[in-house]
């Protein structure tokens, strides 16, 4: 049975008159699909095609209109305990240290201080950032943040991970970086992942498969495999270099711009 169970999936928001204009808008409809355990699945489609939609909707965030999601069994009928979710805009508290920032979600939990301080130090060295315990965010890199946030989500050890396009306003170089960086920390953890971009390189280097959203209201329109071998971040040119992953992203783009059009 798959972790993350998708059925007849939709989602549909109203507008009331005091918005401007009465109506409705159809973000998702009737998605159905299975996500295993300790997959790394990325979703891709066109711009407003409702991908961070969907992230919320695992989370327990939206109700769906219509369907459900269910997480090991169990529906999502309300905020998930079990799910951590990474932001494209950090999301990181500014008057909080790195420590402290990364034991945010187990201060929540009422973890006492001691074992929550020992938690979230294994996880900032985890993601390279031992010596910055007490730096703030604005002292920090975009990429260092973002660091930040993976940590944070990971320190509460979540069943699932929810990344909605954390590295696209990274420059290209500490992009392909924290890429390698989640797929190292994907080996050890054994995360179940779901992660939203836009960028088909991306998609096809980190995913074990790439589930394709048509436009809105969205769809479908095709679950695509990546039967590459791991690891991937030893040598990441090489990677991108073989025939195979060249043929998928060409076909991933040729999905989405029939999707566009």
């Amino acid at each position: 049975m798959a972790l993350i169970d998708v059925e007849g999936l939709s989602v549909t928001f109203t507008r009331g008159a005091g918005d401007g204009a009465a109506g409705s808008v159809e973000v998702l409809q009737d998605l159905s699909f299975g996500i295993s355990q300790s997959e790394l699945c990325v979703i891709v489609g066109p711009s407003g095609a409702g991908k961070t939609t969907f992230l919320r909707a695992v989370q327990g965030l939206l109700a769906p209109t219509s369907g459900r999601v269910r997480i090991d069994g169990s529906a999502v009928e309300g905020p998930r305990r079990d799910c951590g979710f990474v932001f494209q805009s950090f999301g990181l508290l500014p008057w909080r240290s790195v420590q402290a920032n990364v034991e945010f979600g187990l201060e929540i939990r009422s973890v006492p201080r001691g074992r929550r301080a020992q938690i979230a130090s294994g996880y900032i060295e985890m993601v390279g950032l031992k010596g910055f315990e007490q730096h703030h965010p604005h002292e920090l890199s975009g990429g260092m943040q973002q660091r930040v946030g993976l940590a944070r989500a990971l320190a509460i050890d979540p069943r699932v991970l929810l990344l909605d396009e954390p590295f696209a306003s990274l420059d290209a170089q500490t992009r392909e970086a924290m890429q390698a960086e989640l797929l190292r920390i994907q080996n050890r953890e054994k995360k179940t992942m779901v992660f939203v971009t836009h960028s088909i390189d991306e998609a096809v280097y980190l995913a074990d498969r790439v589930i394709v959203f048509t436009r809105r209201p969205s769809r479908i329109l095709e679950i695509v495999d990546v039967p590459l071998p791991h690891p991937r971040w030893e040598d990441p040119e090489g990677f991108r270099a073989q025939p195979q992953f060249v043929e998928l992203r060409l076909h991933i783009a040729r999905l989405l711009k029939g999707a566009v059009s």
